[in-house]
Order: C-alpha cells, then structure tokens, then sequence
C-alpha cells in the first residue's frame, strides 16, 4: 500500500508514475474524500477544544453557585458532544474509504524500469547457455512424458477436472527430486532458512501481500460451513443480509496459497524486527492454487499452466537501502538452479505496463522451451520496496530506541517446479524418446541418469 502522507505531498508525481504503467486511475477521489477528512478532524478538534474550555468554565459558575449560566453551558456541551460523535463516525467512514481506495493502487515502479504499456516493451538484460540443435524434430513434455509413462493428465481430469496432472513413477519422483534439490541449493549454499507453512492463509495474509481484495477471482478459498448452511436454509434472503453474511464469509474463510510468498512474508506482520538480524532470508516450498481464469490455448495444455502446481520460493526482508542489491542476489540465486541443470535461459527486466501488482521492479527468468520455439517465464524475482511492509505492518529499528521504520521485502520462485520439470524434459530429450538427466539432479535420483520409455500403468 502506498503511504497516504506520499501521496497527499506528491499527487502529481503519483499520477505520473501509475500512468507508467498504463493506468488512468483518478485521483480526484482521494483528493475529495482526503480533504473532507481533513476538514472534518480539524472541525472535531476544534468542538474538543471549545468542550475542554467550557468544562472548566463551568467549574468556575458552579463555584460561584450560578447554576443557570453553567446549566445552559452543559446543554450546549451535550450538543457538541453530538456534533463530535457524528463527526468521528463520518472521519471513520472516511478512513475506510481512503484505505480501500490506497488498497486497489499498485506499486509506484522503480525509475530503473523500462516505461512501456506491455511485455513487448520488456528488456532482455543476459542471457545463459545456447538452446540446443536437435538433429530430429523436438517433441513437447506432454508427448515425451506420456510415452515415458510419466504423466497422466486424463486420470487427473477423472478426479479433479482439467488443468490438474498426476505424476506417476519416476515422474513423481522426478518432482520430489527438483524439490529437494533447489532448497538444498538455496539453504546450504545460498544461505537462506527453509520454512514448512501451513497451504491455508487467513484473508488479512493476502491483503498484506497485495493479492487482496484486487486478485480474489485468481484464488480458491474455503468457507465456514454454519455460515453457507444459515445463508442456504433462509427461504427468502434479504439481499443486504446476503451481502452481509458474504462479507463475513469473505473475512473468515481461509485460502489456499498462490504462492509461498504469502506466509512467509506473514510470518513478521505487526512486527517490529531488530535492524541487526537484516537480512532475513527465507525459502519454502509449498503447492501453489490458482484459478488462472483468464487463461487459454497453448498455455493449458500441459503443466504449463495448472489450477495446481509446486513451487520453491524465496523471500528477502531487508533495509530500504540494501534492497536493491539483494534483488539482483535474489535473481543469481535462482538463476543458479537453472544453471546447475544445464537449461537455456534469459532474464528479462519487465517494463512498468507489465508490472506486477505489488512489484516496484522485477526480473523474470524465461527458460527456453524446444516446442515452443521460444523463451518462457519460469521465476519473476521482484523487489516490492515497502509496499507489502506498509500491508503487513512489518517494521525494524536501526539501533534500540530507534524510530521503527518499514522494512523492504522481495521475493521470487526458486523455481517453479513444474515448468522446470518440463523444461528438463524438453531440453535434455534424446531421439528415441528418453530423457538425460542432469549431472547435479542425479544423486536426487538415486543416480538414475535416464528416463526410458515404458508402458504405462
């Protein structure tokens, strides 16, 4: 969330940098309900004041034993009273709509962002290895993996529907390996904590990380049962007390993770961290739920994009000043995965129309995909500032006694599991349909170094 005091003292500039990313948000309704808050505090402070005065104009009269002056006093203090409490509920209704206003801005990008209205206005700042030169024509992960014995995609639409996959025998265990792999690279050689979290967060997580209330249609989510069942047995709802038992739904249900980044960056909200312990450097892994409902064609097919799939994630909470740096760390370390498994990639600086919700800067790796013919997103690594921090009320103090200030958080996937598990296949597949595996994945396997074709089950 952005800071009210910034934007009040910086309305042009706020202006210009959410038109950078393409966005003709009207501000005149911050402008309007900002300066009628001011107003009305400085009304209510004034009726305050005059109520002190009065009360100890009072004491003197009935020291004096003048009843009827200091009597005609209370009636006007009981009046301004009134004033003062309808005041201070007009100034709360106010608040809520700052806030829920302040709550549907993005982040302000970061100057170093490319300025462009999409991905096409991206730059690509390095690149890794060479895509391969096949000397047969490459097949995609969902035909290798299906003669290989490995996927299952209709059996996972009999039990759950589309865009869910079952991953059977070495294909199950090739997941588990990738997992276990990237966290033992990012905890013992990159230095960060690993973390198991709960895969459900209360609704308060992911208005602090950004994802709501703007992303609620992209997230699955459970309900209180008494609540459906009392929403349900009404034989004739009123439709305000429907909307008021769907709010209530909407706050006490819980939801399944988008992203590990979630709880990990919730683990210190309404915290108030020790300078000295910054940086904190967390990895997990966790399923990632998603509904993706605007997602079609080429994308659906596969695992490139599921309801349903594993990630390793990693975050950083830091001081304003060091972010920056520990993004482009952030971006080697996961770039160092795709290294390790020999994957062709890119990385590309996104431009400000292409930014993510609550991103100030990003990079995304793109690994390359043979039937594709082209680079595809497989980590963003992001650098949020102080925006999901001002969310979460996620603080530290320099030195004790300090001025609490707001830490900095990043974030970025580790990899994505399950595109790194079809990117393997695609880039390291052989002529007669079997699979390398990669040197530094093998003792994950038990020193398998091929997947070989058989009938599946």
């Amino acid at each position: 969330m952005l800071d009210i005091r910034f934007v009040r003292e910086n309305l042009a500039l706020v202006r210009e940098k959410l038109a950078r990313r393409g966005l003709t948000v009207a501000l005149d309704d911050f402008e309007r309900l900002d300066a009628a808050r001011r107003e009305k505090i400085a009304r209510a402070d004034a009726l305050r004041a005059e109520r002190n005065r009065t009360s100890e104009e009072i004491g003197r009269l009935m020291r004096r034993g003048e009843q009827e002056p200091a009597e005609a006093l209370r009636a006007r203090m009981r009046e301004v009273s009134e004033e003062i409490k309808r005041l201070d509920a007009e100034i709360a209704q106010l608040d809520a709509e700052l806030e829920a206003l302040l709550l549907s801005l993005p982040n302000l990008p970061h100057d170093s962002v490319p300025i462009g209205s999409d991905e096409t206005a991206n730059v690509e700042v390095r690149r890794w290895g060479q895509p391969r030169a096949f000397d047969f024509e490459p097949k995609d992960h969902v035909e290798l993996a299906t003669r290989l014995g490995i996927l299952d995609l209709e059996r996972a639409a009999k039990i759950t529907g589309a865009r869910f996959a079952v991953l059977t025998d070495l294909g199950a265990r090739l997941e588990r390996a990738l997992i276990n792999f990237m966290l033992e690279v990012h905890t013992r050689e990159h230095g960060y904590r690993e973390v198991w979290l709960p895969f459900l967060v209360k609704t308060e997580a992911l208005v602090g990380t950004g994802q709501l209330p703007k992303f609620a249609g992209d997230l699955f989510w459970t309900v209180d049962r008494s609540l459906v069942e009392r929403i349900s047995e009404a034989a004739a709802p009123d439709p305000e007390d429907f909307r008021t038992h769907m709010r209530e739904l909407f706050k006490n249900g819980l939801w399944l993770v988008p992203t590990a980044e979630v709880p990990l960056v919730n683990l210190y909200r309404d915290e108030i961290l020790d300078g000295d312990a910054l940086p904190i450097a967390l990895t997990a892994y966790t399923p990632c739920f998603r509904s993706e409902a605007g997602s079609y064609g080429r994308d659906v097919r596969g695992l490139i994009r599921q309801h349903q799939f594993d990630k390793v994630e990693l975050v950083k909470i830091t001081t304003p000043e060091s972010s920056y740096d520990e993004l482009e760390a952030l971006t080697r370390d996961a770039e160092r995965i795709l290294q390790k498994l020999e994957l062709p990639y890119r990385v590309v600086a996104l431009s400000t129309g292409d930014l993510g919700f609550a991103s100030a800067k990003t990079y995304d790796l793109e690994v390359w995909l043979p039937s594709q013919q082209r680079y595809r997103e497989i980590s963003s690594c992001s650098n949020c500032e102080a925006f999901q921090a001002r969310r979460a009320n996620i603080r530290f103090r320099r030195y004790p006694g300090a001025r609490p200030e707001f830490v900095h958080t990043l974030n970025g996937s580790g990899l994505a599991v399950g595109r790194t598990w079809l990117a393997l296949l695609e880039n390291h597949q052989q002529k007669d349909g079997s699979v390398l595996i990669p040197r530094a994945l093998q003792p994950y396997l038990d020193g398998v170094e091929v997947l070989e074709p058989h009938r599946a089950r």
